[in-house]
This record gives C-alpha cells, sequence and structure tokens, in this order.
C-alpha cells in the first residue's frame, strides 16, 4: 500500500504508523526513509515512534526504485504521443539500456545520467520545478492544494493568456516550423486584457488567438502547467543531446499521478526539440521511486 502525505499532515502520518506499529503486536519493525523530511523531522519521528530510522540517499533510492520498476514489472513504463489513437503505449519488455536520463521532477528538478543501478552523476536540474507552479498558482488562483491546481488546468484553454505566433504574425511562422498555435509568450496576453478578441486569423488557422474572455484560474493554470512543463522538457533534452542519451525517464510528484497535460507536454517538447530522435518514458508510480528504492535497500 502506497500512502501520500504532505509534510503539513506529519502527525497523522505518525499517527497511522503507530497504529500499524500496535497491530505487529510486538513484531521487529524497521522504518525506512528517505529525502529531506526524514533527515530534518528525524529527531522528531524518532521520538514519537519510540525506535531509531534506517536513513537512506535520496538519489540512490530514486535509482534503485527506478531501476526495480523498469526491470521487473512488465507495463509500468510507457510512452505517450498525442498524434496516435491510442497516446498511452505501454512497454511489455523489461530491458534496461545503460545510460539513461531520469529527471526527477518535485519542488526542483534534478538531470541524473545513470550509468548502472550502483553508478550515476547528478548533471543539472533546475529550480523552475513544481514548487513554482504550486507558488505561482496560490497566488494567481483560488486553489488551495497541488491536485487542484492540477484539475482546473484541465478545464483551462492557454490561448486566453498565453501570447501565440499566432497573435503576432496573424498566421504561423512556417519558415522556422512554428505553427500559428505555438506559444510565443508564456502569460504574454496579461498586460493587456481584452485587447484581443478576433478568433480567427489571416491564414485561416484554427482560434489560435483566443476568446479574449478575460483570464480564469482554469486558463492560467493551464498557461502555467505548460510554461514549466516545457521549460523541464527542454533542459532535459538539452542534458540527453550533450551526453548522447536516446531514452529520458520522468518521475517525481509533479506530474501528479500520470496527469495527461503534464505528460502530453514534456512528450511534446522531447519530441519537438529532438526531432523525434529522443524518446520520454513516463512510470505509473513515478512519485514512488524513493519510497520503493528505500523499502528494497531495507530488506537487504
Amino acid at each position: 500500500v502506497f500512502i501520500v502525505s504532505e509534510t503539513k499532515d506529519l502527525d497523522t502520518l505518525l499517527s497511522r504508523l503507530l497504529k500499524i506499529i500496535s497491530e505487529l503486536g510486538g513484531k521487529p519493525v524497521v522504518i525506512v526513509g528517505t529525502g529531506g523530511g526524514i533527515f530534518k523531522y528525524n529527531t522528531e519521528i524518532t521520538k514519537r515512534l519510540g525506535m531509531q530510522l534506517q536513513r537512506e540517499d535520496e538519489m540512490e533510492c530514486l535509482i534503485t526504485g527506478l531501476d526495480f520498476l523498469i526491470s521487473k514489472i512488465p507495463g509500468e513504463v510507457f510512452s505517450y504521443d498525442e498524434r496516435l489513437s491510442e497516446p498511452f503505449r505501454s512497454s511489455h519488455t523489461c530491458d534496461i539500456k545503460y545510460p539513461y536520463l531520469l529527471v526527477n521532477i518535485g519542488s526542483g528538478v534534478s538531470i541524473v545520467k545513470v550509468f548502472s543501478r550502483t553508478n550515476f552523476e547528478r548533471i543539472g536540474g533546475s529550480s523552475i520545478g513544481g514548487g513554482t507552479l504550486w507558488g505561482l498558482l496560490s497566488l494567481l488562483t483560488r486553489a488551495q492544494s497541488f491536485d487542484e491546481m492540477l484539475r482546473l488546468s484541465e478545464k483551462g484553454d492557454n490561448r486566453n493568456v498565453d501570447m501565440l505566433v499566432g497573435d503576432i504574425y496573424g498566421c504561423g511562422y512556417n519558415r522556422i516550423g512554428l505553427k500559428g498555435t505555438a506559444i510565443a509568450s508564456s502569460l504574454g496576453k496579461l498586460f493587456r486584457v481584452n485587447d484581443v478578441k478576433s478568433t480567427t486569423t489571416a491564414c485561416g488557422e484554427e482560434n489560435p488567438l483566443g476568446s479574449g474572455k478575460g483570464f480564469s484560474d482554469e486558463d492560467i493554470s493551464r498557461s502555467l502547467l505548460y510554461a514549466v512543463s516545457n521549460n523541464i522538457g527542454q533542459i532535459a533534452y538539452l542534458e540527453a543531446r550533450q551526453h548522447n542519451i536516446q531514452n529520458i525517464y520522468f518521475g517525481g510528484s509533479f506530474i501528479g499521478g500520470s496527469h495527461e497535460q503534464t505528460i502530453r507536454t514534456l512528450s511534446y517538447a522531447i519530441r519537438f526539440w529532438s526531432h523525434g530522435e529522443k524518446q520520454a518514458y513516463f512510470l505509473r508510480h513515478e512519485g514512488y521511486l524513493g519510497a520503493l528504492g528505500a523499502f528494497l535497500k531495507g530488506m537487504k
């Protein structure tokens, strides 16, 4: 059983763990953990549970968990291509091709080059991650949680707030491969409220100018989700190109339980920038790589 608990709910989580320990009737219990919280709150957790914690290195646990899911769980890994009638495509093989990139997206982003299960290197990252999206949307919308922000984004239309290529040229800039619907500037319409009202272009492309109806929480959520995801996807591609790596695995809580909009944007960014030469992969349990890795290390 996987349990998700935010830091603010630490008391609830510890109470649940104490109940589980009590139900074991005195059997030996080992609690293994990883990540920043297990170090930051180690003293409090140890005191409340009455036992020492086995703390494991976060990056080691991420790689251990990822390698286990890839190599042992058929159908765990999947790719996404919105051009297909069934865009989600599961991989039923359990082959690991080293080296690969792990792009772990939490509050920030870590990009890790994995040579083997025990040999890896953090080669890059970004401070613009899930925490950035959460922080900005907390200021700009009524959303009270990350899950609510993702739900808002599903209903939004970014064309109402993003400045598109079509807004600038009246159609696409075909000479350099940009469609009229391509985003030229994220949130670029916020400075000119209700200035854009046309829903057609001189080139007859489908509604790249938006509706001009104003800026809803849903529209802003979709726009910022695209902005952060596109940025992460482009950075991941650049690292993959620099290190001559074909396969890029995305993990972390930012993806929100296989959130389709996020996955579609990351996949599109990798395919667009690499001209189809790089492949983005996702996991059905992407938010639990560290926890799974810690469990496996604790079993040794």
